[in-house]
């Protein structure tokens, strides 16, 4: 849907306002806003200025019975709870008597608060109390604006719609909608996620798009008449159309949009209501910046020479202990690299561990594809100097931490990311910074392992298959081994440390990735982005959606922003962490809620890339009745669904004849879940998984394996007279090849303690997917195949 918005009209409002000292519109240029960007409906108004004295006709001039007086002032943006806002009666003495008492009793009101600690207390105001401080708040005052009173429909909950744009520092500009009114920050709160205020990036969504979102509020079941006794007070197309019109200023007026003078930093109506099936704005408000020039691009293509270097150099290794360089320069030499493409820059050695050192870098032979710098942070300027001026890398990796951590540092870190943002500019657009505080990077197919940590420290998995085709980029470098150390089945290909992403971002790596045909699944865990980064982040993700990869994501940090009283509600309803959540959902990656989580999808990500995810039914298969009826308990959560899948006549046919040979049908019934009953060896557990895959509605399954049961072979030989895993029908055999073989996703659940670790342990050297209890086995496929099908949607929709 494209509408006609006036932008000239609308830069000439910004111009007038900024030429009058403001970086802010008063409510009723915010109206005349609305009414350049395609508003219907919005209310007819006349500005009351203090110190005049309008006549009675200017007073009787609005339609009506009723006007709404509100306050004017840049320093009120939270009218109602000062009384600045009233309903009276259209009569020249009542509008003159209210306006007046407004003029003298809000600057008392606002000022109690701020000396009662119980509101913000604006910039201009700090320092002031007592009569100062009333005197300062009445001279802000500019007057009261007299609006038409337009009646709502309903005055039933729910029937105001909060609708706003913002500039966020990370993402850009962000549509958000959802209840509305005083109490919205009350809603956001106690509803679940979602239901009272969705958000979007303005970039990655159209007005349709963000409506399908937004259908799944409770605001527009409300405004829809789709609750009891509620009529439909508005269309669907009413609503795309605002949204439309929102999307389309938040692109216009945009950080990113090199063409436009201003960036919109806000822009919110609250509430829309709603008159005769049209959406009137009773309140807004818009504050406005000069935009501003963004960093340079990263040349994104050196991260190949970085993961895959020809040459190396380091600085920084000990020649007399097992420092940081020293383990860094152990472990390139250990992983394969040629220890002849490798140079050390050390003062006063020939050689350290058989490897060549050169007094520094003027004497290096050549420049080296990846320069590794272990030494102080107050060293790097220095050096960073060097290696830019001198071109002596095409890639340099920072361990060192520090940089711009702390408060001596940051000035350090500034000069040094606008040194590296400059050479970007250049022809050849000068070496790629990783770090600082990187931990390292170990490429499997660039034969290199810089990860400073002790090769005795973290398993190598070089038998693992699972992980080859995988990218594991972190911020956090604790956290990107200690996650590979506790996922067994896991090897990626790449573990990247990013660090405080001085230079590349987790975008860039993420953007390079998304060309890489030998990658299928990228997982990312991000503690920050630096500004817009994180909307370059989510067009890298929907990138790689795109070419067909699985996303992963993380997001440390979720504290809910404080709420200001010089802005409007939509900081409070729409945080940082859901605004982050939403866009980055919105580019189709699989979002995590939590650590354990994270680690799960990443495994089923890795598991299942190449079935089937065609809907969200599963089969639930136990030999224990408590796992089949707690699997069907754990099918909703807050972000997620699945549905037990409705066995066909066939299916169910072929479930009877099974327990008829195995003669407990007369304890066991052919349904969804099935229990299968302890009585039920390994190789049933197997065909009743088979059947149930063979099944239309099913598109997933989880088998409880039942390993306390008599029959089932769950334990190694000898411990146990007749059982063993090494048996060719124990479930640690026949399982792994049915799983192979299923093209649809499967789950074990090895519910029981660790004298069953060697079996879950044998199962996962098979490539399957097990939990330990059947709630998390069930979360977990249900989060999973929720992602998957979105993100199959969305890359057909950019296919065609």
């Amino acid at each position: 849907m494209e509408l006609s918005i006036s932008y000239d009209k609308i830069t000439e409002s910004l111009k007038q306002a900024e030429a009058d000292g403001r970086s802010f519109l008063y409510e009723y240029e915010t109206y005349n806003l609305l009414a350049d960007s395609g508003a219907e409906s919005v209310p007819r108004t006349s500005l009351l200025l203090k110190g005049t004295r309008p006549s009675n006709e200017e007073l009787c001039a609005l339609p009506g019975d009723k006007v709404v007086l509100k306050i004017i002032s840049p320093t009120i943006f939270h009218k109602t709870e000062l009384g600045g806002v009233r309903i009276v009666e259209k009569q020249p003495g009542k509008v003159r008597s209210t306006w007046r008492r407004m003029m003298d009793e809000i600057p008392e009101k606002f000022a109690s608060l701020i000396e009662a600690g119980s509101a913000h207390a604006p910039e201009n105001y700090k320092g002031l109390e007592g009569d100062k401080l009333r005197k300062a708040i009445s001279a802000d005052i500019k007057g009261v604006l007299m609006c038409e009173f337009m009646p709502p429909d309903s005055d039933a909950f729910g029937n105001e719609l909060l609708v706003s744009l913002r500039r966020t520092r990370e993402f850009g500009m962000v549509i958000t909608a959802g209840l509305g009114g005083t109490d919205t920050e009350l809603y956001a709160n106690r509803f679940r996620k979602g239901l009272a205020v969705v958000s979007a990036s303005t970039d990655l969504t159209s007005g349709e798009e963000f409506f399908e979102l937004f259908k799944k509020t409770i605001a527009y079941e409300k405004l829809a008449g789709l609750t009891r006794g509620q009529q439909r007070i508005i269309s669907d197309d009413q609503l795309i159309e605002c949204f439309t019109s929102f999307i389309m200023m938040g692109n216009q007026f945009s950080p990113t949009n090199s063409e436009t003078q201003f960036v919109l930093d806000e822009l919110e109506v609250n509430p829309f209501a709603f008159t005769d099936y049209q959406m009137v704005p009773l309140d807004g408000i818009c504050r406005f910046s000069r935009a501003h020039e963004l960093p340079n691009p990263r040349p994104c293509e050196k991260i190949g020479m970085l993961l895959h270097p020809r040459s190396i150099a380091i600085i920084g290794v000990s020649s007399t202990r097992m420092n940081f360089g020293r383990i860094i320069l152990n472990n390139i030499v250990a992983n394969g690299f040629p220890k002849e493409k490798v140079t050390l820059i050390k003062k006063g050695c020939d050689i350290i561990d058989n490897v060549k050192c050169v007094p520094d870098t003027a004497s290096m032979e050549e420049p080296v594809d990846l320069f590794i710098v272990a030494i102080s942070a107050k060293q790097v300027p220095e050096l960073a100097e060097d290696l830019i001026q001198n071109r002596r890398a095409e890639t340099v990796m920072l361990i060192p931490g520090g940089l711009g951590e702390t408060e001596e540092s940051e000035q350090i870190a500034a000069d040094l990311k606008r040194q590296i943002n400059e050479v970007h500019t250049a022809a050849d657009c000068g070496p790629v910074f990783v770090g600082g505080n990187c931990l390292g990077i170990r490429s499997r197919t660039g034969s290199y392992d810089t990860i400073f940590i002790p090769p005795e420290k973290l398993e190598k998995k070089s038998n693992s298959p699972l992980g080859k085709r995988s990218a594991f980029i972190s911020q956090s470098g604790a956290f990107l081994v200690t996650r590979v150390s506790k996922m067994a089945q896991i090897d990626p290909a790449y573990m990247i440390s990013i660090g405080n992403q001085i230079d590349l971002t987790a975008g860039d790596f993420i953007e390079w990735c998304s060309t890489q045909d030998d990658l299928d699944v990228i997982a990312v865990y991000m503690e920050g982005f630096n500004d817009m980064d994180g909307l370059a982040f989510c067009r890298a993700v929907r990138k790689a959606v795109i070419a067909g990869k699985e996303v992963v994501f993380y997001k440390a940090g979720r504290t809910p922003e404080g709420q200001s009283a010089t802005s409007g509600h939509t900081a409070s309803v729409a945080g940082d962490y859901m605004v982050c959540e939403s866009c980055v959902k919105q580019a189709g990656a699989m979002v995590a809620d939590n650590f354990t989580q994270f680690m799960d999808l990443y495994l089923l990500a890795n598991l299942f890339h190449g079935k089937k995810a065609e809907g969200n039914s599963f089969a639930a298969i136990s030999g224990a009745g408590f796992e089949a009826v707690g699997m069907a308990d754990n099918i909703q959560g807050d972000d997620f669904s699945m549905r037990m899948a409705e066995f066909s006549d066939n299916t169910l046919e072929r479930i009877t004849d099974m327990l008829k040979k195995a003669r407990i049908d007369s304890l066991v019934s052919a349904k969804n879940p099935l229990d299968i009953n302890p009585a039920s060896n390994d190789r049933m557990h197997v065909e009743m998984a088979s059947i149930a895959a063979a099944d239309k509605d099913v598109d997933g399954i989880v088998l409880g394996l039942d390993p306390l049961s008599p029959e089932v072979q769950a334990l190694p030989e000898g411990v146990r007279e007749g059982e063993s895993l090494d048996s060719s029908e124990s479930i640690a055999n026949l399982l792994p090849a049915f799983v192979a073989d299923c093209p649809k996703p499967v789950i074990a659940v090895v519910d029981a303690g660790r004298l069953y670790d060697d079996l879950v342990r044998r199962l996962e050297d098979g490539g399957v997917a097990v939990f330990r209890s059947c709630d998390r086995a069930v979360a977990a496929l249900a989060k999973y195949l929720e992602c998957r099908i979105y993100a199959d949607n969305f890359r057909c929709r950019f296919c065609e």
